[in-house]
């Protein structure tokens, strides 16, 4: 590694294989199970919190502003609190990518994990705090999700530990192993939460709990178990903590910008559904809260199948990233269309099994789609980047997907609302993802 005042290194500069040994296949083996583990906690709090979130600072904000007139006021401080985290991995995945392309990979990990355990517990704590204690609590909550955001914007840094074990062909294979954690995460989140409210009601903050002890479990291991993952000699140079440019370089770097615009729409479309999921299944189908939870299960079940066995499986068979993207954006833009034409005709046919069905399975043709998607921009975003750069690169597309979970949630929600009919949010989603495959083309030819 460079001293820190060694220039930076070119891409012509960066040793090639017979000078840059690889790991060892243990340590390698090592690194993709902390990698695994650091983006299934990341998922896991996301889930437990997320439900939760909305409840928690609406009762908070009512005793702080009550009545009618103040609103607008609740929903800005609300939109504050769940944009925060997102907002904050904005702004720091590129900071740890690029520092962890100087420093190493694992203390970037190790400092993420240290953190979920810290603002997981936080975030029980604020819940529990009760009546009378509003203004504390609610500081707290924005403390606690500002902190999760900045811990979780090191998944770009896990991004590059996938790049530093996996050689160039199988790079697809290895990123959706993220994807795989995302899914299993997100499908135990919300059953965790739910099953620590349900076992301990008196502690409203059980669900946070509950996320800090799975985080701890974690740090414990990757302290044991994680490897320095960054070879001797690809190393970047030296490079100040806010660096623009990383966006710079990703935009000038051949059809690297290209697939960071389709990925960010892609996210953006899917992000649009996400937040009306819980509405649609009250509108159309009438479920409770707990029924919502295991809507959100599923959504995670299937993630994790079509990411973890369907996606390597076609990866495995030489089946390229690109097309891979355009069937996932297909994909994507039938299912989404499937779940607007259930809202549309939701009028005209009570909440029967029949509609459960045809409603779950344009849910699944969706989450199938974005499941495509991901891994697959990711890894060709990475092979197409400098390796001594790939952090930095990495972590301006995880700020994209940042700004797309800040802006969908907040444009889907206000799409719903728009007609009685609330079609909106998948007819603009529709129309993203026509986009994104004509920009998957684009970054084919080129």
């Amino acid at each position: 590694m460079q001293d820190s005042g060694s220039p930076p290194v070119s891409a012509s500069e960066v040793p090639t294989t017979a000078t840059t040994p690889a790991l060892d296949p243990r340590a390698n083996r090592s690194a993709l199970l902390i990698v695994f583990l650091v983006m299934f906690i990341d998922l896991l709090g996301f889930g437990i919190v997320l439900p939760l979130l909305p409840r928690y600072g609406r009762e908070i904000l009512d005793p702080l502003y009550p009545g009618y007139e103040n609103r607008h006021v609740q929903s800005m401080i609300l939109g504050l609190l769940m944009s925060s985290f997102s907002l904050m991995q904005f702004i720091f995945a590129p900071i740890w990518g690029r520092r962890s392309d100087r420093e190493g990979r694992r203390p970037f990990l190790l400092l993420g994990l240290t953190g979920s355990v810290l603002f997981s517990a936080l975030f029980g704590f604020a819940s529990d705090l009760g009546p009378g204690r509003e203004l504390l609590s609610l500081g707290l909550l924005f403390v606690a999700r500002i902190g999760a955001g900045i811990a979780g914007a090191t998944v770009s840094t896990a991004q590059a530990v996938i790049a530093d074990c996996t050689p160039p062909e199988r790079r697809s294979h290895g990123m959706a192993l993220i994807g795989a954690a995302f899914g299993i995460g997100f499908t135990f989140g919300p059953l965790l939460g739910a099953g620590a409210l349900a076992l301990f009601p008196q502690w409203r903050g059980s669900p946070g709990y509950v996320a800090c002890g799975f985080s701890f479990i974690a740090l414990i291991l990757a302290v044991r178990l994680m490897p320095e993952t960054l070879r001797t000699g690809v190393a970047a140079g030296h490079r100040g903590w806010f660096n623009l440019s990383g966006l710079r370089l990703a935009l000038q770097t051949p059809t690297v910008g290209t697939l960071i615009l389709a990925f960010f729409l892609s996210t953006l479309a899917f992000a649009c559904f996400e937040p009306t999921l819980a509405l649609l299944t009250q509108d159309l189908l009438g479920y409770s809260d707990r029924a919502n939870f295991l809507v959100f299960a599923y959504v995670g079940l299937v993630l994790t199948l079509a990411q973890g066995i369907l996606y390597r499986r076609l990866a495995k068979r030489g089946v390229g990233e690109i097309p891979l993207m355009l069937i996932g954006a297909a994909l994507m833009a039938v299912g989404l269309g499937a779940v607007g034409a259930a809202a549309a005709l939701k009028a005209d046919y009570p909440p029967t099994a029949s509609v459960l069905v045809a409603f779950l399975a344009a849910i699944t043709v969706a989450v199938v789609g974005f499941s495509f998607v991901t891994p697959s921009a990711s890894a060709l975003i990475s092979r197409r980047s400098d390796p001594a750069k790939q952090g930095e690169i990495l972590g301006v597309n995880q700020s994209a997907n940042a700004v797309s979970r800040i802006l969908g949630p907040m444009a889907g929600v206000e799409l719903y609302k728009v007609l009685s009919v609330p079609v909106l949010p998948y007819v603009f989603s529709v129309c993203l993802l026509v986009f994104v495959m004509l920009l998957t083309l684009k970054a084919r030819k080129i």
